[in-house]
């Protein structure tokens, strides 16, 4: 087996430096298995972050689907078989009646670039909207749509003309806001939008769910100036928010494109939009393909997905961790300061760090000394947010309460060696 330093070493010589190393720290993980992840010496690291393997690591009906399917036949969707329409049919079933017509492509950057462009046909315009914080790809064209990434580090700092953002409706650190009539003043300022693109419960901008009402104002503001509502489930979807399969059902808002990805093959290369039939034929004479996209080996492996979810009841899962789990949290807060928010659905939270709970001050270094102590007692965990200062927890669906109780445990021990607890 090739040494770490070996593989540095190589790395160092054929791999960008944009590339970043998770974790603070090099790990040589060899092995993965269900919500575990483990080193090449050995060493078992529960994965709470790791949101691709929405099923668990190496599931082995996903794997064995996979492997049957690269057996007999891996084409493209030209022909006519069995796995693609089943899929296709399975996604819709869960989706809004309307939302009826699946494409299927291989990375979420890519069903992004094509939701933007079904917009643009559809509606004749061209600017679109966006939240401060959010990303949706990393194609060109996305990054210049995620200020998540043009206002960090070799970023531009402002958008492109043709960018319009949203402030964060953080009820957090912004309370006291009209979250609506800030969508209609950008929206107003904007002109006419094809559309905008918005995921319903804000990962990268700090694990923050929507408030109550935001989708309903962002779509009537949105048709009001001739755009489309398009939804990015890439990291929300399939279950994880416990109460429903898609994180906007939360809302009860129908949108108009619904964008999926990471979760749908469970670490395999996949991704789909879904909109209505009328959307869809915008298009028009120009064709639409994918080489491997709803290829027959991702098909077995997206429709072994949905099986799981279905036979190992993981919305239920989700649910009741995700609630057991925001109740260790909170009981943390309780006793220590430092934590000034918990907040999320089913099983993705976010713990906000704070210097003080008055002038919510970020408490970024905090954040991340308990990160690094997390993963040498074996735990992953990471941060996230335009401050630095948001722990995310976004596990595969199959974690277990005893992995919770060790978590909140460590969590705990960690925490208390800052001395930051409170009188009470």
């Amino acid at each position: 087996m090739t040494n770490l330093s070996g593989l540095l070493d190589a790395r160092n010589r054929h791999i960008s430096k944009a590339l970043s190393i998770g974790h603070g720290k090099p790990l040589h993980i060899v092995r993965g298995e269900m919500q575990y992840l483990y080193a090449a010496d050995g060493t078992q690291y529960l994965d709470l972050v790791n949101n691709v393997c929405h099923v668990g690591h190496c599931h082995p009906k996903v794997v064995a689907a996979g492997q049957e399917q690269m057996s007999k036949l891996s084409t493209n969707t030209r022909y006519v078989f069995d796995g693609l329409t089943e899929y296709v049919s399975r996604i819709s079933a869960t989706l809004p009646d309307e939302l009826c017509v699946g494409f299927l492509l291989n990375s979420g950057s890519e069903a992004n670039e094509l939701a933007v462009r079904l917009a643009r046909a559809h509606t004749g315009n061209h600017d679109m909207v966006v939240i401060e914080g959010g990303y949706h790809g990393n194609t060109s064209m996305l990054v210049q749509l995620s200020p998540y990434k043009f206002m960090g580090p070799g970023g531009k700092g402002k958008p492109e003309s043709w960018v319009h953002v949203v402030p964060v409706p953080d009820v957090f650190r912004r309370k006291e806001f009209d979250y609506g009539e800030e969508i209609n003043q950008v929206i107003k300022n904007a002109g006419k939008i094809a559309g905008f693109l918005v995921e319903p419960l804000l990962s990268c901008a700090g694990q923050i769910p929507l408030p109550e009402g935001f989708l309903d104002a962002a779509r009537k503001y949105t048709h009001k100036a001739g755009g489309l509502l398009i939804v990015d489930e890439v990291q929300v979807g399939f279950g994880r928010v416990g109460t429903h399969m898609w994180g906007f059902e939360n809302q009860g808002v129908t949108p108009d494109i619904v964008v999926l990805g990471k979760s749908i093959g469970n670490g395999h290369p996949m991704s789909a939009v879904f909109t209505t039939k009328e959307i869809a034929s915008s298009l028009g004479e120009m064709e639409w393909f994918s080489s491997t996209g709803g290829n027959p080996v991702s098909c077995a492996i997206g429709n072994a997905v949905l099986d799981v979810i279905e036979e190992e009841n993981l919305l239920k899962r989700a649910s009741e961790l995700g609630e057991f789990f925001i109740q260790g949290l909170k009981d943390l807060q309780e006793k220590y300061p430092i934590i000034g928010d918990v907040r999320g659905r089913g099983l993705f939270i976010g713990i906000e760090f704070v210097h003080d709970r008055d002038t919510l001050e970020p408490a970024a270094d905090e954040a991340a000394r308990v990160i690094r102590e997390m993963r040498d007692s074996g735990v992953l965990l990471s941060t996230d947010g335009p401050l630095h200062n948001v722990i995310k927890i976004k596990p595969p669906m199959v974690l277990t309460k005893e992995d919770i109780d060790m978590t909140l445990r460590l969590l705990n021990e960690s925490l208390g060696r800052t001395g930051d607890v409170s009188a009470e």
